[in-house]
């Protein structure tokens, strides 16, 4: 390569990355729920593994959440954009893991108005939604796109429009462990269930006619983006 220009894209590109017809409808449902029910219980984790408790007895001004999980990359970061996206301050926080890789974390935090979460409706859907995105930081699934194969990778993106960091990344170095190539990439956003998402689609190529089982890509590219090797 001699040269190389960059230039933002113009509406007509941005309109080409939109849209419901980049994803088979059947797909949505599962990947993009954010409900974890007897229908769609998968998960990274389990999800009694996990427990986020509120207490509003400790401290006058602040709201305590205690958070016990499993460790994973990004952790802190899930759980930031959790509470940003709930317009909620973090006063303090302590965490501690152990060398199991099993985490505690105690946040103190209130609302933007500078009051205490003393609603029980609203302390439930939090620790509903932080339990969700502990359990399902991201979505990872390997289907079938006509006789190919294909890799599907959601990230969802922050109400500032940022999607976690490094994602693509841990994609192509977890194939690259696999010896499996890539034939194409395409990369768009999506707004589903009223939150938007960074959704991956990347066709493998199998022209050599080698192919591993769709579980082993599943569980591979899951442990890296996760942390867990």
């Amino acid at each position: 390569m001699l040269s190389c220009e960059i230039e933002m894209a113009g509406p007509e590109i941005s309109a080409c990355s939109q849209g419901f017809s980049f994803l088979p409808p059947s797909m949505t449902e599962d990947m993009f729920s954010l409900e974890l029910s007897a229908k769609y219980p998968s998960g990274f984790l389990a999800l009694n593994s996990i427990s986020v408790k509120v207490d509003n007895s400790l401290s006058p001004s602040h709201t305590l959440v205690q958070i016990l999980c499993q460790d994973h990359k990004g952790l802190i970061y899930d759980i930031m954009r959790t509470l940003k996206d709930y317009n909620i301050q973090i006063s303090y926080g302590r965490f501690f893991a152990n060398p199991k890789g099993n985490c505690e974390m105690d946040l103190l935090i209130m609302q933007a108005d500078g009051k205490k979460i003393v609603d029980p409706d609203k302390q439930s859907a939090l620790c509903s939604r932080l339990r969700v995105e502990l359990v399902r930081p991201l979505r990872v699934d390997v289907v079938s796109r006509g006789p190919d194969t294909e890799l599907l990778v959601a990230n969802p993106v922050e109400l500032s429009g940022r999607g976690r960091p490094l994602v693509f990344y841990d994609i192509t170095l977890a194939l690259k462990s696999l010896n499996t190539h890539i034939f194409s990439v395409e990369i768009a956003r999506h707004r589903l269930h009223d939150r938007e998402w960074e959704v991956y689609r990347i066709l493998l190529d199998e022209s050599d006619g080698f192919s591993l089982p769709r579980n082993e890509i599943k569980e591979c590219v899951t442990k890296k983006l996760m942390g867990w090797e």
